[in-house]
């Protein structure tokens, strides 16, 4: 009886509204980063730009690295138009589904083309970052203490769920139809996201301080996160923010160029590879959001965190193989099986990550301090894997996915201070 009631509770705790909304936070936060990551540099590979150049395109993504600076803005000031939060996300999804179907008109083979194509990705980079800071503030805002780690695992897989989108049926549309029409129907994909932010009518009430100024709105969430943590403490959970997901980032910065260069077709990847990586990774990410809600987010991260790393190594077991000749039955299931794998890992640890972020947070500075934590953790993303192709074409992806396996220690490492296994877990209740 007793199980009965507990297994009620866990379902009465999924099927809830504010769920439901992290699923389309979810979504609109991850299509926009999929495009920039995974469908333009298939794009460029399939246009013979070589793995160098399109290494170097993820400078594009550096907003992503700097939107704590502009971040104070979005919790200072109101739009006059659905509220504090929903005003400022509408605005920024208008903007992504403009600056998204822009590359449709763009061709890296004209002069100059490459150049324009890195000018529009930047420029799509600085409104999903905006995007980013409003809805995690949003997220953050609407969700108690104890439903952070199921909230941000519902996120985290709506998440991954758009990078299906751009990862594979834009791939399988690329086969069949030009680029320029495959982008502008990516770009559409932004819909759903607009229609949930004009049509959702909960608005998260925050009691702000009167008469903040612009130095104070800068300011205090700063001031406030390191007096609240301490300075030696502050710097230990910013140091874990960084390099926690290093090695996991640098190990899938070109992925897409690794499955053509090993010999996969576009639509092997469409079909194989992203269905091998988006569905273990859901149900992964909603198990991790249950597993929190009995042991908690410090505990998770360490179980989670080991996971994340040893299935970096499948990835170098498969180019130990070198390039296939011939794709058969075997390939295929030889990369379904590696992609799987890490795919659990990365929807365990992201789903344990992004809670540990937002629990982190005060709620009078969820946007500034948020965006200051995401930041950090997509600095390795954006700096580290520009030098992504010099790395591969240097090492060699055998030797290149082993030297990620490493990058990945020192962030486990950090653990003993950020989240020790038997620490406080009071504001996890």
């Amino acid at each position: 009886m007793a199980e009965t009631e507990q297994k009620r509770s866990v379902l009465s705790q999924i099927f809830t509204r504010k769920m439901l909304i992290c699923v389309f936070t979810g979504f609109s936060s991850g299509l926009p980063l999929y495009i920039l990551i995974s469908l333009i540099p298939a794009w460029l590979r399939s246009e013979q730009v070589d793995l160098a150049t399109i290494g170097f395109f993820a400078l594009t993504g550096l907003p992503y690295t700097w939107k704590f600076l502009w971040s104070p803005l979005l919790d200072r000031f109101i739009p006059p138009f659905l509220g504090r939060r929903r005003g400022w996300i509408l605005i920024s999804q208008l903007l992504l589904i403009v600056s998204l179907g822009l590359f449709g008109f763009l061709d890296p083979k004209t002069q100059g083309g490459l150049q324009l194509i890195a000018a529009a990705a930047t420029l799509a980079a600085f409104f999903s970052a905006t995007q980013d800071i409003v809805l995690d503030a949003y997220r953050r805002e609407i969700l108690s203490d104890r439903e952070l780690g199921l909230g941000n695992s519902i996120h985290v897989n709506a998440y991954r769920i758009a990078g299906f989108v751009p990862g594979s049926l834009s791939l399988i549309l690329a086969d069949y139809l030009p680029w320029s029409t495959t982008f502008m129907i990516t770009a559409l994909f932004m819909l759903p996201g607009i229609l949930m932010t004009l049509f959702l009518s909960y608005e998260p009430k925050i009691d702000l301080p009167p008469h903040r100024t612009l130095t104070d709105t800068f300011t205090k969430p700063f001031n406030e996160f390191f007096s609240r943590k301490g300075v030696i403490s502050a710097l230990g959970i910013l140091s874990f923010i960084f390099l926690y997901k290093f090695g996991d980032s640098m190990a899938t910065a070109l992925i897409t160029p690794f499955y053509l260069d090993m010999g996969f077709s576009k639509t092997n990847i469409g079909i194989v590879a992203k269905n091998a990586s988006v569905w273990p990774m859901l149900l992964a990410a909603i198990a991790g959001g249950i597993i929190m809600l009995k042991i908690g987010i410090n505990r998770a991260l360490w179980l989670f965190g080991v996971v994340q790393i040893v299935t970096i190594l499948g990835f170098a077991w498969l180019a130990s193989f070198g390039h296939f000749d011939v794709i058969t039955t075997k390939e295929l299931i030889m990369l379904g099986v590696v992609v799987a794998a890490e795919y659990i890992g990365v929807g365990l640890g992201t789903a344990a990550f992004v809670a540990f972020m937002a629990r982190e947070t005060n709620p009078l500075y969820t946007a500034t301090q948020l965006a200051l934590f995401t930041s950090l953790a997509a600095l390795p993303r954006t700096l580290f894997n520009s030098q992504a192709g010099v790395l591969i074409e240097h090492f060699g992806y055998y030797d290149y996915f082993w030297f990620c396996f490493f990058l990945a220690v020192p962030g486990m490492l950090c653990l003993f201070w950020a989240a020790p296994w038997n620490g406080d877990r009071k504001t996890e209740k």
